[in-house]
């Protein structure tokens, strides 16, 4: 499958005509070959999206509404294109896929009903005869910088607020999927939305860090939205930083999943199990870490493993929970956490069988801070168990991590569950939950090393707007000179 560039409503090849190849991850075959921009070219989709902004701007709340309607529509009718892109490129498998075209549909409808809620307020002013406003506009062009890992959820999620908001966007497409994240704008386009206003660039992965640094500099640009890895989010930050750009950020997390005393052990072992492993681990939200309660750990583990134990994984085309890892390097990765934790004296109670780019679902018992699983970001089916003596050290552990982005409580106290809630440093907490969850309307976002700002429904507004003090006065005042 051919990728081209989308700059000004048009398909176009790269200018210099080169080209890259994604290969599917558990076949080894040709999955896409996609266009790969050069400079000339990311110049190009800034001007596009310059040029449209003016009028997509001061276009009505009803036409932007209809046309983020009728895209969500368009999206649910190519959920098997959708699919097959993902499972080609990324190794995902089917009800993941699509699982995201349904809540990237959703985000789109979510930033549809936002267009009416972008409003400001009456500001009592000290200065008579004045009346002093707080509004907000559209910021400008937005560049988007999207991950392979959820391509359908995290790539609209990337585009529908700003557009929303009566911005113009540049989308980067990770380089694992190009085609997943071209075939968004191609349901935006379907849907009416005015040539240059969203515009996509794909690029060989050698070429990453200039063609993001140009399209950072661009002085077009006023807004960057990246969800990617803490690492790469720095350089993000540093660069917007140079340029005074404001940036969202949603990073990498080390999501705990504490489990009291007094939990829902039953309950505690589903959550586990579909926050753990669900997209073989490959989700910001993950539960990295399951902090359990020493006086019910056995009974916890020993329920948790024999389920983990029987998840199939395998090719994603198949009847799998858990398919292909996005490369053989993350696959590696997973036996390199195994052997390191085993060597000192973790228990493996579950899984530690790699396939190719295929591992299985595994648990690490009795994991300790000297362990690389302990604190680092697995992002594969391989997860620490951390066996706590009491709500304290269960508080503490759950904070002792670079990360904040997802976390979840479980007991059947929920006033106790609510307070320790409030003492874990993260974005987002679900008490008696998964720590794997999103909604197109709730704020979404972490603090620490997970980033900063919030993505979804009101709370975005603010990311993708400027606030704006006007005045209306009488010409007639008095001044005291």
């Amino acid at each position: 499958m051919n990728i081209s560039l989308l700059i000004n409503g048009a398909d176009r090849a790269a200018s210099g005509g080169r080209t890259y190849d994604r290969i599917d991850p558990f076949t080894e075959k040709l999955a896409s070959r996609a266009a790969a921009a050069s400079l000339d070219d990311v110049a190009a989709a800034v001007d596009a999206a310059s040029a449209a902004f003016g009028a997509w701007s001061k276009s009505g709340p009803g036409q932007r509404r209809a046309i983020l309607m009728k895209a969500a529509d368009i999206m649910d009718s190519k959920v098997d294109e959708f699919t097959r892109l993902m499972i080609e490129e990324t190794g995902a498998t089917a009800p993941w896929a699509g699982f995201n075209v349904m809540l990237a549909a959703n985000i789109l409808r979510e930033a549809g009903a936002m267009t009416t809620q972008i409003s400001g307020e009456i500001i009592p002013s000290d200065k008579p005869g004045t009346l002093a406003m707080g509004v907000r506009q559209a910021a400008g062009v937005c560049l988007a910088i999207a991950p392979w890992n959820a391509p359908v959820i995290l790539a609209t999620r990337a585009i529908a607020m700003p557009i929303a908001c009566g911005n113009t966007v540049v989308l980067k497409a990770s380089e694992q999927c190009p085609g997943t994240h071209r075939l968004i704008a191609t349901a935006l386009t379907e849907a009416g939305l005015p040539a240059g206003v969203v515009n996509v660039i794909t690029n060989a992965p050698e070429d990453a860090p200039e063609i993001v640094a140009a399209l950072i500099a661009h002085p077009a640009v006023k807004r960057v939205n990246f969800t990617g890895s803490t690492k790469v989010g720095k350089i993000i930050a540093e660069t917007c930083g140079k340029h005074l750009k404001p940036a969202l950020l949603e990073l990498g997390g080390k999501a705990p999943l504490v489990i009291l005393d007094d939990a829902d052990i039953d309950g505690a072992v589903n959550a586990a199990i579909f926050g753990a492993f669900m997209n073989q681990g490959q989700i910001c939200m993950s539960t990295e870490r399951i902090i359990v309660d020493e006086t019910i750990a056995d009974q916890f583990v020993a329920k948790l493993a024999a389920r983990a134990s029987q998840l199939p994984a395998g090719d994603p085309r198949g009847h799998v929970v858990l398919g292909s890892l996005i490369s053989l390097d993350a696959a590696k990765k997973m036996e390199e956490l195994i052997a390191d934790a085993t060597a000192k004296g973790a228990k493996l109670v579950a899984g530690g069988k790699r396939s190719g780019t295929v591992v299985e679902a595994t648990l690490l018992d009795h994991v300790t801070p000297g362990m690389r699983v302990y604190a680092e970001e697995s992002f594969g089916p391989v997860k620490p168990i951390i066996r706590v003596s009491g709500e304290e050290e269960a508080i503490r552990i759950a904070n002792d991590s670079e990360y904040g982005l997802s976390s979840a409580v479980f007991s059947r106290n929920v006033q106790r569950a609510m307070a320790v809630a409030a003492q874990i440093e993260s974005g987002i907490c679900h008490i008696n939950g998964p720590t794997v969850h999103d909604e197109a309307q709730m704020p979404f976002g972490g603090v620490k090393g997970s980033g900063y700002g919030r993505f979804g429904g009101k709370a975005a507004i603010a990311e993708f707007t400027d606030l704006r003090w006007l005045t209306v006065e009488d010409s007639a005042q008095h001044y005291p000179f």
